[in-house]
């Protein structure tokens, strides 16, 4: 495969974040926490008067303007942000990749030769290259997560279902969360302090579990770091040593698999059928393997997930913190195979599979490097502690800083 050809730069856009054509600017309607700063919308959300475009133009010309901001944007722009344009989705928000074959891919300002990730890969593209202050995305199986790691980004996926995706294209609503990224923990935790309702547990930060066999995936970090990483955490730390998964990380990702690929089809069966667009490399492989799920594995997939909560239950009574590289290593290079990414996304969702299956918020952190490129540290907390989760990532970051 020949390098991937980034959008063509313009003058406001160097990296090819932005979708095409005029930039969006809308301003403040109030203000707060977020008066002064920036943000980019990933081309999921609803913008008033302008059209969705999910990733895919013929989603977008079958589709009227949106009549109103999705909750998540109207709530920004009420607390003192400033919005500067949709930036580009993966298509569908179907990939990890941060490939569209529609739009480009835009350019890792962190490491120029590798991808930013996805599907948010335009909003982490434009963050990453200062172009706003932070953007919100979206995170179904990684698709803040992943970017932000890529591109040496503070990045959130909340509890599922605390901040609301009314006005957000649906993929598959079981997983799918509003998310956002930032290059500085205070702007990640500002964002938070306006799309976070109260948390409704307390959160202690004693004991943390390091999962060992997140950390033995291939390139996920040097394990001795560990004991310097349970330091930032907390100065009086307990580290735990375990596997959060009875049956192993290979069955997890086929369980969150089984159950996101028969959502997907569920969601877009109908426009798929009616619209026949035609999808790029990777989403339409991935749209076929959606259509052939079957209801009995949906049923075995579904008593699995109930399963892994328990488990994920269980490990919430004696451990508070779970510690897991975001990603299997740096981001794969723009002249990567179809292959090789699909053979990164596989381990990738080894890991990005954990917090949707249990629905847990997760922040990842800009502290681990291989192959001179970031790549993300994860801490996984329990539902309902979001909140106090982007202050223990404030913290550490500010212990790092110290270290740095």
């Amino acid at each position: 495969m020949s390098p991937i050809t980034p959008p063509l730069p313009r003058r406001d856009d160097p990296v090819g974040a932005f979708m095409p054509g005029a930039r969006l600017h809308i301003d403040p309607t109030g203000s707060g926490p977020l008066d002064g700063f920036t943000c980019g919308v990933k081309d999921v959300f609803d913008i008033a008067g302008a059209t969705t475009g999910f990733g895919n133009p013929v989603w977008a010309r079958t589709h009227p303007p949106a009549t109103a901001h999705a909750w998540a944007v109207e709530r920004v722009l009420s607390r003192g942000a400033h919005v500067v344009g949709k930036t580009i989705s993966d298509e569908l928000a179907f990939s990890l990749s941060g490939v569209n074959h529609h739009y480009g891919a835009p350019l890792n300002s962190a490491a120029p030769d590798r991808l930013t990730g996805g599907s948010s890969c335009g909003s982490a593209a434009a963050v990453a290259a200062g172009l706003c202050d932070f953007a919100l995305g979206t995170d179904t199986a990684g698709s803040i997560r992943a970017p932000a790691s890529f591109c040496g980004l503070f990045g959130f996926r909340p509890t599922h279902g605390v901040v609301s995706t009314t006005g957000v294209c649906a993929l598959a609503p079981s997983f799918d969360v509003v998310g956002w990224c930032a290059r500085k923990p205070g702007i990640l935790e500002r964002v938070g302090d306006v799309l976070l309702p109260p948390d409704q547990l307390g959160l202690e930060s004693s004991v943390i579990h390091w999962d060992l066999e997140a950390w033995s995936i291939p390139e996920a970090c040097d394990p001795s770091h560990r004991v310097q990483i349970a330091g930032l955490v907390s100065p009086s730390i307990r580290l735990e040593d375990g596997e959060v998964s009875e049956q192993g990380l290979d069955l997890w990702f086929e369980t969150f698999r089984t159950l996101q690929l028969a959502e997907v089809w569920a969601q877009l069966k109908d426009w798929l059928e009616a619209a026949t667009p035609a999808l790029g490399p990777g989403i339409a492989e991935r749209m076929k393997a959606a259509r052939s799920v079957t209801a009995e594995q949906v049923s075995a997939a579904a008593a699995l997930r109930d399963d892994i909560r328990r488990q994920l239950e269980r490990t919430w009574r004696r451990t508070h913190v779970i510690v897991i590289p975001t990603v299997p290593g740096a981001a794969p290079l723009r002249s990567a195979s179809v292959e090789t990414l699909e053979a990164y996304r596989r381990h990738a969702m080894r890991l990005l599979c954990v917090a949707g299956l249990g629905g847990c918020p997760q922040v990842t952190l800009p502290f681990l490097r291989t192959s001179h490129a970031p790549h993300g540290l994860s801490l996984i907390t329990p539902p309902g502690t979001d909140r106090q989760l982007l202050a223990l990532a404030h913290r550490i970051a500010a212990k790092f800083a110290a270290l740095d």
